[in-house]
């Protein structure tokens, strides 16, 4: 049975689902959009409700903190931790549309779940049972809703891994037309660095934008000196990469 932190955790990404459409929408057909919808005070607001659905999934993996500096290891290694403190980041900082994509894309599947596992038993009659004597089956809008979410899941992670680099360009790129802080691509790059040691997704989205890039860097007639550039810039980056806190193997995965 569903606990009142449970509610409260979809709650908070209900919100920020809703939230988030409502200051997409308008982005997309360029009006203005009040910027509480991104990031209010009040807790009617995107990151509102990703602050308080976070909150609570870092609470029930790590339990209380402790200040030792195996718990502060732990945390920072919790990838959890890490979009609750981007998170943060984000409601602290000058809005940009296209960071609340992916915690819209969370939202949107753990919205999903919750509504078939816990909203639409209340509301729905059971199926029959699939044998004699065993338990009843669930309903067919939610067995037609559970095959839309596995279906789709790796689609949406492949979206958000890719989404994310473009996230950490426009950062880049907008510190030095200043569009957000100097703070915002040291942050974001530094978070990002760590989804590639721990997202197949993401490994995958930057090798093949690596790829795509170094084509067309690389093509005939270019400079030399853009593809020695470039080939510098690898090297850095790498050697700055290959220091990570991030344990071997692959974390559990966001709930």
């Amino acid at each position: 049975m569903a606990t009142t932190q449970h509610y409260l955790w979809a709650s908070g990404h209900f919100l920020l689902l809703v939230a988030s459409l409502r200051y997409f929408l308008p982005s997309l057909l360029w009006r203005s959009v009040s910027a509480v919808w991104y990031k209010g005070t009040h807790p009617i607001s995107s990151f509102a409700g990703a602050l308080v659905s976070y909150a609570i999934v870092c609470q029930k993996s790590l339990g209380t903190p402790q200040p030792n500096p195996a718990f502060i290891k732990r945390a920072l290694l919790d990838e959890n931790v890490q979009y609750f403190a981007l998170a943060f980041f984000w409601w602290m900082s000058r809005p940009i549309t296209i960071a609340l994509l992916p915690y819209a894309i969370f939202s949107l599947f753990h919205a999903l779940t919750f509504t078939r596992t816990t909203l639409m038993p209340q509301f729905l009659p059971p199926g029959p049972p699939a044998t004699a004597g065993g338990p009843p089956t669930p309903h067919p809008l939610a067995k037609r809703l559970q095959v839309w979410v596995k279906t789709n899941y790796d689609s949406a992670m492949k979206i958000v891994a890719y989404t994310e680099i473009v996230i950490c360009a426009r950062v880049v790129f907008g510190t030095f037309i200043l569009q957000n802080s100097l703070l915002a691509p040291i942050v974001f790059v530094h978070f990002l660095r760590q989804r590639y040691y721990q997202s197949a997704f993401t490994r995958d989205a930057i090798a093949v934008t690596t790829k795509k890039i170094d084509s067309l860097i690389r093509k005939p007639g270019n400079p030399p000196v853009v593809a020695q550039v470039w080939d510098q810039a690898q090297m850095l980056i790498g050697r700055w990469v290959g220091t990570t806190l991030a344990p071997a193997g692959e974390p559990a995965p966001r709930r």
